[in-house]
């Protein structure tokens, strides 16, 4: 008995032709994806370069704005700040001056109605 390729040669060109096939299906497959990934890579540059961009410099414009406001908002309150030490110092020396000017004024006749509280109660204690 002689074999029979017949069936075995035609399965063997059917399983070479369809490795061709998924071959070709993989290479075209693969230029597919390049393709794509060209397009949308060109897509990202350009939305980068009409929108990303400018926003990305106002954003910028605006932060170096901010930058200044807050640095001078920040000199501002540093001045404000000296100002009422300044005049909390001055009300402090104000009211050492005038506490010791009243003490000073005051000691006078303090020590008047001292004396005379003490007279009176000598005077009273002498007569009883």
């Amino acid at each position: 008995m002689e074999p029979q390729l017949d069936t075995t040669n035609l399965f063997l060109g059917i399983m070479a032709a369809v490795s061709v096939l998924q071959a070709l299906v993989l290479i075209g497959a693969g230029i597919a994806g390049f393709m794509a990934y060209r397009k949308v890579m060109a897509l990202v540059n350009t939305l980068e370069e009409q929108h990303v961009a400018p926003a990305m410099g106002r954003v910028n414009a605006i932060l170096d704005d901010v930058k200044g406001v807050s640095a001078k908002v920040k000199e501002e309150a540093d001045r404000v700040d000296h100002a009422i030490h300044t005049t909390i110092d001055r009300v402090d020396d104000t009211v050492d001056r005038v506490r010791w000017n009243m003490r000073a004024k005051t000691s006078r006749i303090v020590g008047i109605v001292r004396g005379a509280r003490v007279a009176i109660e000598s005077m009273l204690g002498h007569a009883a």
